[in-house]
């Protein structure tokens, strides 16, 4: 009986490995065939081609700090993954049955966007994987992130931080208030749920979650961070 048991766990060992690399073989064809047919540099280009491309410089510090704080903390310490967050979503996924937690970094994103779908499958992952190591080796973080604000979704149609800005608050990126930035740095990471034309009070929610992670992080103080939330209601339009 025990010899059965262990020729079992061996079968099963061995499948999990073949498909482990056939995932992995998989994953790096669809990151070499999306490379060849179109260059990293031109990708980026395409982004920095855009009209209302929004630069750093254009930015308040608060709503940069808020982005980072909630969406990858660790985001100026590592290469383009964050192996403690990835290790957490891949315990949290199996615990679900299902992809609930991505664990992707802002360079994982970016890569995404410019290169792949929405869909969570492994093979997919694998060749986002790969190009956040090509992006990381290439441009420098403040250029990664200045990407990822102009190419990442923010519901209502808005797929850049100016198109967002101008479209739920009507002014620039860099005009807007604590209370403004705080509230649109939450939202990218579920459009669709966030929106604040489709669901305000959850946005709500979940600026309350960034203010938390800025704390967190050091970036503002709890008293700030409750500050923010108490701005004037014509701060909120």
């Amino acid at each position: 009986m025990k010899r059965i048991f262990k020729r079992i766990v061996a079968l099963l060992l061995l499948v999990a490995v073949v498909l482990g690399v056939a995932t992995l073989l998989q994953g790096y064809a669809l990151y070499k065939r999306a490379v060849e047919k179109l260059p990293l540099e031109q990708a980026v280009e395409q982004v920095r081609s855009q009209p209302n491309y929004t630069t750093l410089d254009e930015l308040s510090s608060t709503y940069i700090d808020a982005v980072v704080a909630v969406e990858d903390k660790r985001f100026y310490d590592h290469n383009g993954i964050d192996i403690a967050a990835t290790v957490r979503a891949i315990v949290n996924d199996i615990k679900a049955g299902s992809f609930v937690e991505g664990g992707s970094t802002i360079t994982q994103q970016l890569a995404k966007n410019l290169y792949f779908t929405q869909e969570k499958v492994l093979v997919r992952k694998v060749a986002e994987l790969l190009m956040a190591f090509d992006i990381e080796a290439e441009y420098s973080k403040e250029d990664i992130l200045e990407l990822y604000l102009n190419s990442i979704y923010f519901g209502s149609g808005y797929y850049c931080v100016y198109d967002a800005s101008m479209g739920y608050f009507g002014c620039a990126p860099g005009e807007m208030s604590d209370y403004q930035a705080t509230l649109l740095a939450g939202i990218p990471n579920a459009p669709s749920v966030y929106s604040l034309d489709e669901s305000p009070d959850l946005a709500h929610q979940r600026q309350e979650y960034v203010l938390y992670c800025m704390a967190e992080c050091g970036y503002i103080s709890q008293q700030q961070a409750q500050e923010i939330l108490e701005e004037a209601p014509e701060a909120q339009q």
